[in-house]
């Protein structure tokens, strides 16, 4: 009987060592893995939509008295121009962030520099980072394509 006993505590022992150490091992791995999601939640005001150094808009100064945004609410998302708006939906997954195709108003307005520029730049957009508590930087993944949100204090 001792024999018996001291190889099954010997069995169980080694069975749960090798069990906690797979825990940990996972627990590791999904933990370097997880990037915490940016929270968009809420109105950002567009600063910048560019293809690269010399090809942008920014909005403010294009029409200076209209504030042009973005809401970013429940996985969708609301543009609004100086006269058309856009939306859809956006998956995020930790910085990855696609947003996907929706509808878009077509109004013919004075000045459509931004309503151009957000054409092109949105189905481009792959990554996000946050520069501060109130700046943001929507990316491209292979361009240098980039939209420039600034948190809204107040809503419109």
């Amino acid at each position: 009987m001792n024999k018996l006993s001291l190889l099954a505590l010997s069995a169980a022992s080694l069975l749960a060592s090798c069990t906690s150490n797979k825990q940990t091992e996972s627990t590791e791995v999904e933990s370097t893995d997880t990037i915490a999601a940016v929270d968009l939640n809420g109105q950002w005001y567009m600063e910048r939509i560019a293809i690269n150094d010399s090809v942008f808009v920014n909005p403010s100064e294009v029409v200076p008295d209209v504030k042009q945004y973005i809401i970013f609410d429940d996985s969708t998302y609301c543009v609004q121009t100086n006269c058309n708006s856009i939306s859809g939906a956006y998956i995020q997954k930790g910085d990855s962030i696609t947003l996907c195709d929706g509808a878009m108003t077509e109004m013919a307005c004075e000045n459509m520099a931004t309503e151009d520029m957000l054409r092109k730049v949105i189905p481009a957009i792959a990554t996000v980072t946050v520069e501060n508590d109130s700046t943001i930087t929507l990316n491209a993944a292979q361009t240098s394509e980039q939209i420039v949100l600034r948190k809204a204090t107040e809503n419109k």
